[in-house]
């Protein structure tokens, strides 16, 4: 996969949105795969100040999630994208969100979260590299 006739990678944030007094990770649906799971994320745009706000940004129309990112994870560089992932403490959840007609959403525990997002490399490797993770 290329850079899609761009001249350079798209930059992509992505949240991990967590609940970590129950140690889950909120995971939700594909658009384009609707039986592929996904973390919120998307592309960056002029009106995000930060990087961490456009992750914020992706978690609420993506997830419905509102929450306070707590942690920059990693940049991972692919051929089309350039990913940066966040970790976002959930503070609340909407009802109704953006793409709520468009995406499921479910808690996950870490283990399941690494299990569905193993298809998007980038995705499951991100999440491995989150506090969540296990200490090796």
């Amino acid at each position: 996969m290329g850079t899609k006739g761009r001249a350079t990678p798209r930059i992509v944030c992505c949240a991990i949105p967590i609940a970590r007094a129950a140690g889950k990770v909120l995971v939700v649906t594909s658009r384009k795969r609707p039986d592929s799971w996904v973390l919120p994320k998307g592309g960056w745009e002029s009106s995000d100040v930060k990087l961490e706000d456009a992750a914020s940004r992706e978690a609420l129309e993506e997830a419905g999630v509102r929450g306070t990112i707590t942690r920059f994870v990693i940049t991972i560089p692919t051929p089309s994208a350039t990913y940066h992932f966040y970790e976002l403490d959930v503070n609340s959840l909407e009802q109704e969100w953006m793409e709520s007609h468009e995406r499921r959403r479910e808690w996950v525990d870490y283990a399941e979260a690494v299990r569905r997002l193993e298809w998007k490399k980038e995705l499951s490797q991100g999440l491995k590299l989150s506090s969540l993770a296990p200490s090796r």
